[in-house]
């Protein structure tokens, strides 16, 4: 039987003191760091190293952005009726009439693509996308769609995409996260943290979420100011009996990866109280920059301030950094059920200029060589109206863009139909969309799968189709 002194040996020294022994080592330079990971692709090259995502919560109306239908205008304030006696529903309110755009949609660069003269910085880089015009979601739904677009599946507790790859491919270094979420400084997006959990794989794989609302985005990466015994000899000192107990609960414990999860955290917290506070210094970044990004602006300065963040992370060994547009509830995001005229403006204004900047800045770094870069959002609008003028969520088609490594500069894949309301040819679903992703970091979707339940599980489920023609 162990003793008194023995059970309060591990209670006190155990999680904590193998984990923050080794990591305080790393701190000290006393171990080399050793990077972990697998680029060059686990089953075949890899085009793209680290992804940022840009993700609209809400469903943004694809009519009123990138995809032009003519007819909407023509048959304004007309009854829908897209004839062959198909039903027409909506998901929360009885169906209007056609409602044309409120602001006008133009085409740009040598691609010819249309885009919204809400987004005019966005449609200068038009000719460095590779647009998905015919994306389809199996709900209208915003909880279910963005678990779906997020993780492949309809309901809770599957791994996120960026758990997924934070999975097959590792951390590109050993002192930041591996997958970091920015979500907008207004909120969490619908399902809160559910769309970037681990799920069932090791919780090391989760997205670590950053504030950058307040002055501090990783909280106790210092010690208090107040708290002057905390000096750097006794930092030493405390590591010396950390080794200790590490050593004694080595000898006592097997391998259990739990255990192992809660190590590679604790080291982690600790080597970024190093590189963190460097890596979200935004002070760093010239005005220039600054004003690039659009921080010099009251609309554009948080969403502008998470992209330029995002890129001195994936600069950083971050492998897979998501930006989100958009908090859930009824305002405040892509979710534009009152007016598209009132509510859509401000959210792109808030975007565009960053998007555009971050696209300029990547390409401009050489960046853009091995990032891959998206733009998402959970399903479509419809193309009557709601109410006045505002339209209801449409999961029967929507559109998104790559751009970066591997993409195909300038294309555009897939169709909706007249009124941009269904799919019309070269449908894409979220698990074609996954498994281009995971294509082009050199993972084939299907053999990377995990047994859970019974089952192997992966990230496409049963489906999915590598997108060629938007591959370069």
């Amino acid at each position: 039987m162990p003793t008194r002194r023995d059970f309060l040996n591990t209670l006190g020294g155990g999680f904590g003191a193998v984990a923050l022994a080794d990591l305080m080592a790393r701190a000290d330079g006393l171990v080399a760091p050793g990077l972990t990971g697998l680029y060059g692709g686990v089953h075949h090259p890899a085009k793209a190293r680290r992804i940022i995502q840009l993700f609209m919560n809400g469903g943004a109306s694809q009519a009123d952005l990138f995809d032009h239908k003519p007819l909407l205008t023509k048959l304004h304030g007309q009854k829908f009726d897209p004839g062959n006696g198909q039903r027409v529903e909506a998901a929360t309110s009885t169906p209007g009439t056609i409602l044309k755009p409120p602001f006008p949609l133009r085409q740009h660069g040598q691609s010819g693509r249309w885009v919204s003269d809400l987004m005019p910085h966005l449609a200068r880089r038009v000719d460095d996308l590779a647009f998905l015009m015919a994306i389809k979601s199996r709900t209208n739904v915003h909880g279910p769609g963005s678990y779906l677009m997020n993780t492949g599946f309809l309901l809770p507790g599957f791994p996120s995409m960026g758990s997924w790859i934070s999975y097959a491919l590792g951390t590109l270094a050993d002192n930041l996260p591996t997958f970091v979420v920015l979500p907008d400084a207004r909120g969490l997006p619908y399902n809160n943290k559910g769309n970037f959990s681990a799920g069932f794989l090791p919780v090391q794989h989760q997205g670590t979420v950053v504030n950058t609302k307040g002055g501090e985005p990783i909280a106790h990466l210092a010690p208090p100011a107040s708290e002057k015994f905390i000096t750097r000899a006794a930092e030493r000192d405390g590591l010396a009996l950390l080794r200790d107990l590490n050593r004694e609960h080595e000898q006592s414990v097997g391998g259990d990866p739990r255990l192992d999860a809660r190590i590679q955290a604790y080291e982690l917290a600790a080597k970024m109280q190093l590189s963190a506070p460097e890596a979200f210094d935004l002070s760093r970044e010239s005005q220039s920059m600054h004003v690039l990004y659009g921080l010099d602006n009251s609309a554009s300065e948080d969403f502008g301030r998470r992209c330029l963040l995002a890129r001195r992370l994936i600069e950083r060994g971050v492998r897979f950094v998501q930006v989100w547009s958009g908090a859930s509830g009824a305002t405040d995001n892509w979710d534009n059920h009152s007016s598209i005229a009132t509510q859509l403006p401000p959210m792109c204004a808030a975007t565009d200029k960053p998007i555009a900047a971050l696209l300029v800045d990547l390409k401009q770094r050489g960046l853009l060589d091995d990032t891959l870069v998206l733009w998402n959002t959970e399903f479509g609008r419809m193309p009557f109206s709601q109410g006045g003028d505002g339209r209801d969520h449409n999961g029967g088609v929507f559109a998104g863009w790559m751009c970066g490594a591997g993409v195909k500069a300038g294309v555009s894949h897939g169709h909706s139909d007249e009124w941009s309301w269904q799919t019309a040819e070269d449908a894409v679903t979220t698990y074609d969309f996954h498994a281009t992703v995971l294509h082009l970091l050199g993972i084939d979707h299907e053999r990377l799968t995990v047994r859970y339940n019974g089952a192997n599980r992966r990230l496409t489920d049963v489906h999915g189709q590598v997108i060629h023609e938007v591959l370069a």
